[in-house]
């Protein structure tokens, strides 16, 4: 049973993308995207093989049920695509806080506005819906990109946990942590905004 801090279905739906509840029936489509390599280089578990796929995102669904995790697909509004994937999960709603997760694009939309409208609604959902009091987001340590797109909405650099994962080939994965809090939420949105807006001039 699903647990109802998340109701189902959630559907949060921006000007260029939306982000609809992952379901079986979209497994073909979202493995077409995730099967380029590159999109795992930084990312423990490598779903551009097709078993790793299903086995990572059965598991999602299973852990739906649960309350425990909440998968989206990301849907291109202009052409109806599915052009990559976010979830929420270590969700506790006692605690009110949630992270932020296992978010990617396809490599073509690297660097358009896609990536900071996926942020923008998820957070306004947590912090505006959920009432979130912490969502937390984490990354590859030597993941620089990663690092200075989640700064640029305003995460909060907390630290590194060393030797947080062990990816599939056996070396040992630090984690950089970020978070943002309810208090820091309307100066993040503000920034989330205005990368959005200069994504958009500068692309026309």
């Amino acid at each position: 049973m699903i647990k109802e801090w998340i109701h189902h279905p959630t559907i949060l739906t921006g000007e260029t993308v939306k982000l609809v509840p992952l379901e079986k029936v979209h497994f073909e489509e979202l493995y077409t995207a995730a099967s380029d390599k590159k999109l795992w280089e930084h990312i423990p578990t490598d779903c551009s093989k097709r078993e790793t796929f299903d086995t990572a995102y059965n598991f999602a669904l299973a852990e739906r049920e649960k309350g425990n995790q909440y998968p989206f697909v990301i849907v291109h509004r202009t052409t109806n695509e599915i052009i990559g994937s976010t979830r929420f999960f270590e969700i506790f709603p006692l605690d009110q806080k949630l992270e932020i997760g296992w978010t990617w694009l396809v490599a073509k939309y690297w660097g358009t506005e896609m990536n900071f409208e996926c942020k923008l609604l998820l957070l306004t959902y947590c912090f505006e819906t959920l009432q979130t009091r912490r969502v937390q987001i984490k990354t590859d340590a030597t993941n620089l990109r990663s690092r200075k797109a989640i700064e640029k909405i305003g995460g909060q650099f907390e630290g590194i946990l060393r030797k947080d994962r062990i990816k599939e080939n056996g070396v040992s994965r630090n984690a950089a942590y970020y978070s943002i809090i309810d208090d820091e939420w309307e100066t993040a949105k503000q920034k989330i905004i205005s990368q959005l807006n200069a994504r958009k001039k500068a692309q026309g």
